[in-house]
């Protein structure tokens, strides 16, 4: 699991994958929560404000990730020789 990690680009193309996608969730579960909270069941209720709180999470580790892609690319230029094919 831990070689997953080891390529600071696959890293940053999952940073990128989670900053899209925590936002997406933000977003929805926001409009759903306060905005068609009337339509929704209990469950489905619960399910919308839980995405206004999982959008924030991903977002934030998707920016730590990014953060810490790029410092390994930086410190490490042999990497960029390697090929980028994403």
């Amino acid at each position: 699991m831990y070689a997953f990690f080891e390529d600071p680009y696959r890293v940053l193309r999952l940073s990128h994958v989670l900053l899209i996608g925590g936002l997406f969730a933000l977003l929805i579960g926001a409009v759903l929560a306060y905005g068609y909270d009337a339509y929704l069941s209990l469950p489905g209720l619960v399910m919308a404000h839980a995405l206004t709180i999982l959008g924030p999470t991903a977002i934030k580790l998707g920016y730590v990730m990014r953060l810490l892609s790029f410092n390994r690319l930086r410190q490490n230029p042999l990497t960029t020789l390697q090929g980028f094919t994403g």
